[in-house]
C-alpha cells in the first residue's frame, strides 16, 4: 500500500505525466529504424544569453625598455557598428595597462574594478604596485568570477622589477602565461602568425625582446592594418600605446574604415 501510494505521487509531478500516463512512440533517428522513445517530448526554448562578444583586436609587444600596445577602436555587435572611438586600453599605474577584447560592458567592469584597487593599494603602502602584483591581481579577479566569468581576453603590459618590458597573457577565468608578444581578440588567428614570424618568442626556447622602438611601433601599426583588410571586425583606428620609463604615451593613427 505505502509503495502503491509513492508511485502515484511520483507520476503526479508534471514533468513525470507524459512518460507514465500518456507515453508517445517517437523515433530517435526521424524514422530511418526500428528504434522508439516513449519518454516525453521536451521542447528547448533559447533563454536569456548574458554574454555579446563585442569583437576587435588588441596586441602588445614588449621591448628591452618598453612595451608596446596596439589596438583598433571598433565595437561591433554582429554586423553593427556600435563605436567607432572605443579605447580598449586602460592605464592602471605609471608602468602598467591592461588592453582587452571581448564584451564591453565586464572589460569596462574589469578595468573600473582594477582601478579602484589600485588606488586602495597606492592609499594604503605609499607606492604603486609593482607590474608582478598587477598580473597576480588580474588573475585573482578573473578567477573569483569563474563560476560567471568576465567576458574579457585580456593582455596586461608593463615594465618588470628590471626595467624590462612584459606580457603576460590571460584567457577568461584567470589563467596566464608571461609572454614577449600576445594578440587578442577577432584578428588574433590573423596576427599570431606576423608576430611568430617577426620576434622571437613563442616558438624559441630562448625569448628575445624587440630592440627597435620604432620598428616595433611600424610592425605593430603594420599588423593591425593587414588585420584591418581581412576581419570587418577590426578597423576605423588604431591606438598605440607605449610604456617605458617616462610614463604612458598615447596616440591614435586612422585606419580602414569601411
Amino acid at each position: 500500500m505505502e509503495t502503491h501510494m509513492q508511485n502515484e505521487n511520483y507520476t503526479n509531478v508534471n514533468i513525470f505525466k507524459n512518460a507514465f500516463e500518456h507515453p508517445t512512440p517517437k523515433a530517435l533517428d526521424g524514422g530511418k529504424s526500428d528504434k522508439t522513445y516513449y519518454g516525453p517530448v521536451m521542447e528547448h526554448a533559447s533563454g536569456f544569453n548574458p554574454y555579446v562578444n563585442n569583437q576587435g583586436t588588441t596586441l602588445a609587444i614588449a621591448g628591452q625598455d618598453f612595451v608596446m600596445v596596439a589596438a583598433d577602436t571598433r565595437i561591433s555587435s554582429g554586423f553593427n557598428i556600435l563605436s567607432r572611438e572605443h579605447s580598449r586600453t586602460t592605464k592602471l599605474t605609471e608602468k602598467c595597462v591592461i588592453t582587452s577584447s571581448g564584451m564591453v560592458a565586464d572589460i569596462e567592469n574589469l578595468h573600473k574594478l582594477l582601478i579602484a584597487k589600485v588606488k586602495t593599494y597606492e592609499r594604503q603602502f605609499k607606492k604603486s604596485p609593482s607590474t608582478e602584483s598587477l598580473a597576480q591581481l588580474l588573475g585573482n579577479t578573473l578567477y573569483s568570477r569563474r563560476f560567471m566569468p568576465f567576458y574579457a581576453f585580456n593582455l596586461l603590459c608593463g615594465l618588470d622589477a628590471k626595467g624590462q618590458g612584459c606580457v603576460y597573457g590571460y584567457d577568461a577565468i584567470g589563467s596566464y602565461d608571461k609572454l614577449t608578444y600576445g594578440v587578442q581578440g577577432s584578428g588574433s588567428q590573423l596576427g599570431a602568425p606576423i608576430l611568430d614570424n617577426q620576434f622571437v618568442g613563442h616558438n624559441f626556447l630562448v625569448k628575445q625582446l624587440a630592440q627597435s622602438l620604432q620598428e616595433t611601433e611600424d610592425t605593430a601599426k603594420d599588423i593591425i592594418n593587414s588585420i584591418a583588410e581581412r576581419d570587418i571586425y577590426t578597423g576605423d583606428q588604431v591606438e598605440l600605446v607605449l610604456v617605458d620609463q617616462n610614463g604612458v604615451h598615447i596616440k591614435r593613427e586612422p585606419i580602414r574604415r569601411d
